[in-house]
């Protein structure tokens, strides 16, 4: 079974940076094509940023890019979110999904929530302007 923990969330001022990072249990990591999605209160869960397995193509909303970059660790079992320039409609519940072993998306589809079968907790990020 695969499990996500993600951390690194908090409350921070418009134009600050976090970067919050999950940590995912098991062996198959490096095989799993993993992406970040935040809820707002009152909105649907909406795709952020992923990153597949077998080129490191990374995938953003165009809500955040050019702000936000999303990595991966393959010997620490570890994606993270780096979020630059913070803007107040950031603040979400961000949450860490990891699709099936070795599963493939295809691009037009990295941002569909149901490609995703492993999901974490969340973490908050409010960011206040």
């Amino acid at each position: 079974q695969v499990q996500l923990v993600e951390s690194g969330g908090g409350l921070v001022q418009a134009g600050d940076s976090l970067r919050l990072s999950c940590a995912v249990s098991g062996r198959t990591f490096s095989r799993h094509v993993m992406g970040w999605f935040r809820q707002a209160p009152g909105n649907e869960r909406e795709f952020v940023s992923a990153i597949d397995w077998i080129r490191m193509n990374t995938y953003h909303a165009d809500s955040v890019k050019g702000r936000f970059t999303i990595s991966r660790d393959n010997a620490k079992n570890t994606v993270y979110l780096q979020m630059n320039s913070l803007k107040p409609e950031d603040t979400a519940v961000y949450y860490c999904a990891a699709a099936g072993f070795g599963a493939t998306i295809s691009p037009q589809a990295m941002g569909v929530a149901h490609e995703y079968r492993y999901w974490g907790q969340g973490t908050q990020v409010t960011v206040s302007s």
